[in-house]
């Protein structure tokens, strides 16, 4: 059932430059945008279609969700063992934390995507156990489809915990890092 949009809604969707026509693909910067604009609108569903480019974006999920128009056949890449012994390592070295304790902040993701504790491979760590941190000091990065985000502390504090392994794959809204403030 098509929605009505509301006048700001549909003022704000319109107002989206795209670099390009619209028969190429949307870029991950332009869906981000869309995606924003439709999580400010009290909109349950939307569904835009592009000149060719279909987007569908509905809030909440439901087991009737309809199923998606292709399938994927992709196999996962056997991963080396030094790899994987090295990530089993990592994963059992930090520690989980399954809910923030009283008093402190998590810092969660702010999308799906993999964690990273250090700018580059060679380079130490932006933050360790027990490290005093500022507001808006660099904690980590996460990767989407070869774009970082940095995600940075909210507050002035000492960190208690790393909850993610680095290199692993982290959930939306799952907690990375917890921060006792000051």
């Amino acid at each position: 059932m098509p929605v009505k949009l509301n006048a700001q809604f549909a003022a704000r969707l319109a107002s989206l430059k795209f670099g390009r026509s619209l028969l190429m693909t949307l870029t991950f910067k332009e869906v981000a945008e869309i995606l924003k604009i439709i999580d400010a609108s009290k909109c349950e569903e939307v569904v835009l279609d592009l000149a060719g480019v279909r987007l569908e974006v509905r809030r909440g999920s439901s087991a009737s969700a309809s199923p998606p128009a292709f399938q994927s056949s992709i196999a996962a890449a056997p991963v080396p063992a030094s790899r994987a012994a090295a990530s089993s390592v990592a994963t059992a070295a930090s520690p989980v934390v399954a809910s923030v304790p009283a008093g402190s902040i998590g810092v969660r993701a702010p999308t799906v995507g993999v964690f990273y504790q250090r700018p580059s491979p060679k380079e130490k760590p932006f933050v360790e156990v027990g490290q005093r941190v500022r507001a808006g000091d660099p904690l980590c990065l996460i990767e989407v489809m070869k774009l970082y985000s940095t995600i940075t502390a909210p507050v002035d504090g000492i960190v208690e915990a790393i909850c993610a392994a680095d290199g692993s794959l982290v959930e939306f809204d799952q907690v990375l890092i917890v921060i006792r403030p000051n």
